[in-house]
Formats: C-alpha cells, sequence, structure tokens
C-alpha cells in the first residue's frame, strides 16, 4: 500500500490525506466534499498560500502574473492546458503579483509572468517569460 500524501483542499484549505494509488480517483475533500482536483489553477491569495505552498506533498507551480500583462494573458490558456495534463500529480495555481505585491516581493518577482516550482515549501525551480503548454509540462517534469 503506498504511502497518503497530503493534499490541500483548494475550496477550504483542509488538509487531506490520499494515497498515491487513489490520486486519479477524482478524490474529494474530507471536510467541504469538493473535489481536490478540477484540471484548473486555483487563485491562490495572502489567506491561502502558505498552506498550498508548505502543506501539498505533490509538487505546487504558481503563475506570478498581472492582469495588465499582455503575455500574461497570452500564457493563460496554455497553464490552464497545463493543469489538464500535470494535475493531479502536480497542483497548479496563479498569484495575482498586484492583489499580493508582498508575496512577490519576498520571492523576488523582478518580470511577470513568472513560473515558481514548489516542493515541500520550498522553490526548486524558475522560469520567467510566457510558455506554451507543452512547454510547461515539458519544464515540470524536467523539474520535479
Amino acid at each position: 500500500m503506498s504511502e497518503p500524501q497530503h493534499i490541500v483542499c483548494p475550496h477550504c484549505n483542509a488538509v487531506n490525506r490520499v494515497t498515491a494509488a487513489r490520486l486519479n480517483d477524482q478524490p474529494r475533500c474530507g471536510k467541504c466534499h469538493h473535489a481536490l482536483f478540477s484540471a484548473h489553477p486555483i487563485e491562490l491569495t495572502s489567506s491561502n498560500f502558505r498552506q498550498q505552498i508548505t502543506r501539498n506533498d505533490i509538487p505546487v507551480l504558481v503563475d506570478f502574473w498581472a492582469p495588465w500583462c499582455g503575455p500574461c494573458k497570452m500564457m493563460a490558456p496554455a497553464f490552464s492546458e497545463a493543469a489538464r495534463q500535470l494535475e493531479p500529480n502536480v497542483r497548479l495555481a496563479k498569484l495575482n503579483t498586484e492583489n499580493e505585491q508582498a508575496i512577490a516581493g519576498e520571492f523576488g518577482i523582478r518580470s511577470i509572468p513568472t513560473l515558481a516550482l514548489f516542493r515541500n515549501g520550498r522553490e526548486v525551480a524558475r522560469q520567467a517569460g510566457a510558455m506554451g503548454s507543452a512547454d510547461i509540462v515539458r519544464w515540470v517534469q524536467a523539474n520535479r
């Protein structure tokens, strides 16, 4: 039997224990009963950022973006497509740097879009600039 992994609910931020073998079985949160994965990026804010980054046992890919950024808007559909391909083995999330300037500053985000891959609360890889979905998937798989 595989060791349970901690998966943070994107809806209520409760930490759930799910075995790796059950990740593909569309697991639901034990607290709010919503799906733990939706094949769409989740929105990160100051209220859920730390929980999502530090408590998920799966890698978390964060797109640091802003609504006024043309390349960010162009990359958004590719990032959503990458979520469909990478979940449930990787959580994809977006952080609006306009709304969450303190977090962007803490991580030294100087240009957007910037992708940062986190594992067990630590940043393990970073890539600045817009990418297509195939490039995002390849980059994540190379850096997991």
